[in-house]
């Protein structure tokens, strides 16, 4: 008999992705945001009772991290409330909850990959409305298993890689942002790491997924443009200028570092990280075999 596990979320880069890439022995009900809001109480009771789902897995965020500066509310009701909202209903009716969290809850200021245990310390709304919905999950259901990662990019959606092309795509040159360092994750192998996490029922606490290695912004454009010529998906090569997150200001601040430490995830997950500049190339090749089709 299958595992029934419901996916919140599933219209965006990761639910997408967990659609992609559902284990044998497990029936995948995916909802997107348009057919759930996850933040009404009787609404997830409902779907729980529907559905009976054995697992959720929460895919599901406010993701605009500059616009979160102006539309706390929001930014809060996605990120802080509706996980805590899940959890609430999971714990009501005995079930595995898995949420995923981000990178943005620590400050930056370390200067080796943060470990799960770490302190936090969000520097802006998106980072602190993600913490709050950390300690929502925890406070409701104890036994949920809470994954962050980081600098999420795939086939779908709106996301850094896709932005580069585009932009590369029509310019000659590009100034990127040298001084913020982290590892990119490719979607699907983060839906990976969550179905290989689901397999698992006695794991709990918080996790840390992205790709193996680190980069820069900076870094990681010139790999996008060196990895798309490869595969014609660029006709010319762009100058990419390195410059000081000083010289691009945003409304929101960013960490300096958010380098997350896999170990204790490679381990119970049973999973090998991949080095982030391989992933890049198989998310090009899935996203020109995607344009293709």
């Amino acid at each position: 008999m299958k595992q029934k596990v419901l996916v919140l979320g599933a219209g965006g880069q990761l639910g997408r992705e967990l659609q992609r890439t559902v284990p044998a022995g497990v029936e995948c009900v995916p909802r997107t945001r348009a057919e759930l809001d996850i933040a009404d109480a009787s609404a997830v009771a409902e779907c729980l009772a529907d559905i009976q789902p054995e697992l959720v897995v929460n895919a599901a965020a406010y993701t605009a991290v500059d616009k979160a500066e102006s539309e706390k509310a929001a930014a809060h009701r996605g990120n802080a409330e509706a996980p805590g909202v899940v959890a609430a209903a999971c714990a009501q009716r005995g079930l595995r909850f898995i949420h995923i969290s981000t990178d943005f809850v620590f400050d930056g200021r370390a200067s080796e990959p943060y470990r799960p245990e770490a302190a936090t310390a969000p520097l802006g709304e998106y980072g602190r409305s993600k913490l709050e919905g950390e300690v929502a999950v925890q406070s409701a259901l104890p036994e949920a298993l809470i994954l962050r990662t980081g600098w999420v990019y795939s086939s779908f959606g709106g996301n850094f890689v896709k932005t580069m092309l585009r932009l590369m795509g029509e310019r000659d040159e590009l100034g990127v942002v040298t001084d913020q360092v982290g590892t990119p994750t490719w979607a699907h192998g983060l839906a990976e790491a969550v179905w290989a996490a689901a397999a698992r029922p006695q794991l709990q606490g918080i996790y840390h997924w992205s790709d193996a290695g680190v980069c820069s912004w900076y870094d990681f454009a010139v790999a996008i443009c060196e990895e798309a010529l490869a595969l014609n998906l660029l006709s010319k090569p762009v100058k990419v200028r390195p410059i000081s997150a000083a010289e691009y200001p945003t409304p929101a601040q960013r960490p300096a570092y958010s380098v997350l430490d896999k170990t204790s995830s490679w381990r119970d997950f049973a999973m090998e990280g991949v080095h982030w500049r391989r992933q890049l190339r198989a998310m090009l090749a899935d996203f020109k075999e995607l344009a293709d089709a």
